[in-house]
């Protein structure tokens, strides 16, 4: 979603649509009527909510308030500044989108028309003074919510881990169609079904940098911690440092505690010395000390920016099974563009590039796919002999082996090159 003004907004409060649906509304301390909807206006990325529909007793017409006109406004009760009521009765315009109507108990479709679940309830964020539609909510919690166990709804949610929580941000919907009604239509995903946990960090990267701060906080807080890591290291260095004030130091330090000590160092580095202090205090002391190494250039060897978060695969493994290999093991690993084949005692044999894997036949034995003569760094290179290595062999991550061919450890190429703006003379 994107800010609709220049200042810095941060997240007041969250609310889900169905604690406010049925609030007292106020003019002039006097009761008119109870919350009956909330009216959005939707502009593809960004739906931000602009009316709320008062509904009145005895038959009489429902207001349509504007969200500005609010004085104040919570799961009891709504304040309205000062004003006749009566100015406020006029019918909805087509591109007007009451939430309750048309969204709530309506199928979700991915891009394939297949159904991933009902829409039980929408999450809103007020932010700098605006409401804006965040999430749709699609779990169990967003049901009970909906038929009253509010106080059991919310016991279990927060207990729940993120992914049992079931939320599809507002970036993912497909613009209302003309034809979504209170009775009719369904809400449509720009993502197929088996994506909603599996969006590729780098597609994340380019939603959550097209956000306000105080959505782009709401994302990387709702996504399980790997993800949110993954994410947060593809995003622009200016927008992470806006990322990186905005959350909370604990959850800054569970994303950097899922990243290689480069990655880490690269984030920490333009960060206040009171600001870096505090969240290296919450990480491991091993993790630590690697990332000041970096940090402090008293330490270039290459070994501190290892990881060991790489594929190994025996030479005798057929590509079929390498294949379901990658499947279950690509996202907790930090190299996966290469296959590092080994032997029993972890001596390095050679590298298949994913892509030369993907392309073989089933039967093929990564034995025989494999570039025996690979360019490694032994374990006393420097950071800028591996500089100087990326830049002239254009490899994506380069491996440390021992005077034994042992593998020691993979260099990430974004661990080096990022930084050596900061580190190489």
């Amino acid at each position: 979603m994107n800010g609709t003004t220049g200042i810095k907004p941060s997240v007041e409060e969250i609310f889900f649509l169905t604690d406010l649906l049925g609030a007292h509304a106020y003019f002039n301390d006097r009761k008119v009527g109870k919350l009956k909807d909330v009216i959005a206006l939707d502009q593809g990325n960004v739906a931000e909510v602009t009316h709320f529909q008062i509904a009145r007793p005895f038959g009489e017409a429902a207001l349509l308030v504007p969200f500005s006109k609010v004085r104040s406004f919570s799961p009891r009760e709504i304040t309205v500044n000062n004003g006749d009521p009566s100015t406020y009765v006029r019918e909805l315009r087509p591109e007007e989108v009451p939430l309750r109507d048309y969204l709530i108990d309506k199928k979700v479709l991915d891009t394939e028309d297949r159904e991933v679940e009902v829409v039980y309830d929408i999450r809103l964020v007020r932010t700098n003074g605006s409401l804006y539609v965040s999430d749709v909510d699609i779990s169990r919690y967003g049901l009970l919510r909906q038929i009253g166990f509010r106080s059991l709804a919310d016991h279990f949610y927060k207990r729940a881990d993120e992914a049992k929580k079931k939320l599809i941000p507002w970036s993912y919907v497909q613009p209302l169609s003309p034809q979504l009604g209170a009775l009719h239509g369904s809400v449509k995903l720009n993502i197929v079904k088996e994506e909603l946990s599996e969006i590729h960090p780098a597609d994340l990267a380019d939603i959550v940098e097209k956000l306000d701060s105080g959505q782009r906080v709401s994302i990387l807080e709702g996504l399980d911690t790997e993800h949110a890591s993954d994410t947060l290291e593809e995003i622009d260095p200016a927008v992470q440092r806006d990322i990186v004030f905005s959350l909370r130091k604990e959850r800054v330090a569970q994303l950097i505690g899922e990243m290689t000590s480069g990655q880490a160092a690269d984030i920490l580095a333009v960060l206040p010395a009171a600001e870096k202090r505090a969240i290296l205090e919450l990480l491991e002391p091993a993790k630590v000390a690697k990332i000041e190494e970096i940090l402090e250039k008293h330490e270039t060897n290459i070994l501190t920016f290892t990881t060991n978060k790489f594929i190994k695969c025996p030479p005798d493994m057929a590509v079929k099974q390498a294949r379901r290999t990658f499947r279950e093991a690509a996202r907790s690993m930090d190299v996966v563009m290469y296959f590092y084949v080994v032997d029993e005692n972890n001596k390095f044999l050679g590298v298949i590039d994913i892509k030369e894997l993907f392309m073989a036949e089933d039967d093929d034995l990564l034995k025989n796919l494999m570039v025996e003569h690979v360019i490694s760094l032994n374990p006393e290179s420097t950071m800028k002999q591996a500089a100087d290595a990326f830049i002239r062999y254009g490899f994506r991550a380069l491996p440390v082996t021992d005077a034994n061919k042992e593998i020691l450890g993979v260099v990430p190429y974004r661990d080096v090159m990022n930084l050596k703006h900061r580190m190489l003379d």
